[in-house]
């Protein structure tokens, strides 16, 4: 089996080079990626460059522009049929674990292979949190379950990277992307249980935890954002119709629901596909999708909303937000994997 191990690496500490020496003994070929640390890790990236080849970024464009700038580098340098693997550069990765999980890889070359940790013991409160979060996210966006989904530890035939190139993200979002389209392109995600090792509480992890978990839940955020507007107009006139619609009796509330969402749907719309999504899809065609699934939703919601009302006693105003949350999960999906899915091969590196 012929491996090469891939450091992306930014500020690092000389553990790197204690990483780089038990490698190098492992057999594995090295690639190593300045992520524009600065003159003051010369020292450590030159002696790095005795047993790897080290490639320099200018200035920190972040882990995921390093990893895309190591696989360029092997696909052009290093023979097909090898299997990379990723490790992080802070020595929390044991190279046993790194031979286990490309071994995996090389008896599956169609897959995505993780050193997934079990956090058990003492692991950092940010850490544990952001995985359990993380995989929740992960789980809702794709109906998979993935144990550790912030692994740096990955491992994959030399044949995915064309792939891996193709899938956007520059920083730690990265990662996530590269399972949220693993997910959507059915390539299949396989764990391998590894150590789960925290050096003085992960203190030289570079994830910052306002900008990168923005990054990483960005798009979801900005879909929870512009379902929050089209909320806020929904149940700002559906309120004003029900009031000015009360001598109607029980079709009050069915007349005002029907007008609120479709004035709501269009600015939702609209919204979605030029920011959350940035589709460049037809207007038509994503349009016609789009109405089609506000009018299911619609339909259901209204019956929900009524029988609520009408059947259950339930408060009107709170029957409207007991049934928006029920169907934003549905919308959301339906979006993401459907109306404004990016064909396969179009994301590009940004």
């Amino acid at each position: 089996m012929k491996m090469t191990a891939l450091i992306p690496a930014y500020e690092p500490e000389p553990v790197l080079l204690e990483l780089i020496g038990e490698l190098k003994a492992a057999l594995f070929d090295i690639v190593v990626v300045d992520d524009g640390s600065g003159p003051d890790y010369s020292e450590i990236f030159g002696k790095a460059s005795a047993d790897a080849a080290v490639l320099t970024h200018e200035k920190n464009l972040g882990k995921g522009a390093a990893i895309k700038t190591g696989l360029k580098y092997i696909s052009e340098h290093r023979p097909e049929g090898c299997t990379v693997v990723t490790l992080d550069a802070d020595g929390q990765h044991r190279i046993s674990d790194a031979l286990r999980v490309c071994t995996d890889a090389d008896a599956h070359p169609g897959a995505l292979c993780l050193g997934s940790r079990s956090f058990t013991g003492k692991v950092p409160l940010r850490s544990r949190f952001g995985n359990s979060l993380t995989r929740r996210v992960f789980k809702l966006s794709t109906g998979k379950y993935v144990r550790d989904t912030q692994t740096g530890l990955r491992a994959f035939s030399s044949s995915l990277i064309p792939f891996m190139l193709s899938v956007g993200g520059e920083r730690y979002e990265y990662e996530m992307n590269v399972l949220l389209e693993c997910a959507k392109r059915n390539t299949p995600i396989r764990e391998t249980d590894i150590a789960t090792v925290y050096s003085d509480g992960n203190a030289c992890s570079h994830f910052n935890p306002l900008r990168d978990s923005f990054l990483i839940y960005g798009e979801i955020f900005k879909f929870a954002a512009s379902s929050l507007t089209g909320f806020l107009v929904d149940y700002g006139l559906y309120s004003l119709l029900v009031i000015l619609t009360a001598g109607l009796g029980t079709a009050s509330v069915p007349i005002s629901n029907v007008t609120a969402r479709i004035v709501s749907a269009t600015v939702n719309f609209t919204i979605n596909k030029k920011l959350v999504f940035k589709s460049d899809k037809s207007a038509v065609i994503t349009g016609a999708q789009y109405f089609m699934l506000a009018a299911c939703i619609l339909l259901g919601n209204t019956l929900l909303l009524s029988w609520m009302v009408n059947g259950l006693g339930v408060n009107r105003f709170a029957g409207k937000i007991v049934t928006e949350l029920t169907f934003f999960t549905l919308s959301w999906l339906a979006q993401k994997f459907i109306i404004f899915r990016k064909p396969a091969g179009k994301e590009g590196v940004h």
